[in-house]
């Protein structure tokens, strides 16, 4: 039996790795995809055109409107001289934020009254809109520090002082390629399991594999291990590039990342061999594969926190693997995640892996007879 499952392994190798076009495709799509993601799918607010309105004469306004100016996040200043201006601003999408200072700022702010500064936003960028409003809220609260300390107010009695762990600068590539790490495993491991089956079933040699002396499961297991080696692979040149390309460091122990990885690449080859086993052609296993794909992304807490989600929409949340390994891989890269922790997130993928070729095999068994 040993050796049947063994040949069955090496072929299934074989056949990848003679293929120009798969190794093609294993090899340059996901580097490209890292390069691409990694700076597209970034929440983080740079290059932001802004609308100014300052119908104040006074220094403090001119010296805060100064300060818009100075700040690297702010690509383009437009200086608007109207109000009716503010609506044709926001409506058409020329900037993100108006910065509207009345005619009495300046005057107020020298009797000691607040100077009302208004900030227009456009919500259709709920988003973008909330992280512009909080650069604005930082730059008019160190302008009123300093106007204090100018008065001879002296130094605010409280003074708040952030301090960023895991992450000082909060560069947000140190969170999107761990991220991607698990993203483009499971892509890359989903596609080739999933067409292994569907492959043999429109060239004809999965026929020629029923009439062989070989178990059900002895084929479950040569077509488990190959696509298990080659998602391991893929996890580990991803990486490699986000280590030693992008710099994201890596402060945990590389055996814990490869525990989660090994379990988290088991349950997704699962999942592909039961897409496989239910399509006849290889289309249907690649519409399989991007229709479990899509909710998978969005479910795992990689785009938006599941904390924000629907309670029924958490629970689905638990039978997602890809949610265990990217809290894995971050805790890894990040924060020197100790064993004990990893092993915490790794026994539900452990179950889940269990469950999804028990799955496969009983759809498999199907099949054949």
């Amino acid at each position: 039996m040993g050796r049947r499952i063994f040949y069955l392994i090496y072929k299934e190798i074989l056949a990848v790795w003679q293929d120009k076009k798969s190794r093609m495709v294993l090899i340059v799509p996901p580097i490209t995809q890292l390069l691409i993601f990694t700076f597209a799918a970034t929440l983080d607010v740079q290059n932001v055109t802004i609308g100014v309105l300052n119908r104040d004469n006074g220094s403090q306004g001119f010296e805060l409107v100064q300060r818009f100016e100075g700040s690297p996040l702010f690509k383009k200043i437009v200086y608007l001289t109207h109000v009716e201006q503010i609506q044709d601003f926001i409506d058409n999408a020329r900037g993100v934020m108006v910065v509207h200072l009345d005619e009495q700022f300046s005057r107020n702010m020298q009797a000691g009254k607040p100077g009302n500064i208004q900030l227009l936003l456009d919500g259709r960028k709920s988003n973008t809109s909330q992280i512009v409003a909080g650069y604005a809220n930082s730059i008019i609260e160190s302008f009123n520090q300093d106007f204090v300390k100018r008065r001879g107010g002296g130094e605010p009695s409280t003074q708040i002082v952030p301090r960023n762990w895991f992450n000082p600068n909060l560069i947000y590539y140190w969170f999107n390629v761990p991220n991607l790490s698990g993203v483009l495993t499971m892509l890359i491991g989903l596609i080739v399991v999933a067409l292994s089956v569907a492959r043999e079933r429109e060239l004809g040699t999965f026929d020629q594999l029923l009439v062989s002396p070989i178990l059900p499961f002895e084929i479950m297991i040569g077509k488990t291990v190959p696509a298990v080696i080659i998602g391991m692979i893929e996890g580990s040149i991803i990486v490699f590039v986000g280590v030693f390309l992008f710099g994201v460091p890596f402060t945990g122990s590389i055996w814990n990342l490869y525990l989660g990885m090994f379990v988290f690449v088991t349950s997704i080859v699962g999942i592909g061999l039961s897409i496989s086993a239910l399509s006849f052609t290889q289309q249907q296993a690649i519409l399989g594969t991007y229709v479990f794909m899509s909710p998978s992304v969005l479910l795992s807490g990689f785009a938006t926190p599941i904390e924000n989600m629907p309670q029924w929409l958490q629970y689905l949340t638990y039978a997602n693997p890809l949610r265990y390994y990217i809290t894995i891989a971050k805790g890894v890269f990040l924060k020197a995640m100790p064993f004990s922790v990893v092993l915490h997130y790794t026994w539900p993928m452990a179950l889940i892996a269990v469950l999804n070729l028990t799955f496969a095999t009983y759809f498999f068994k199907r099949k054949v007879g």
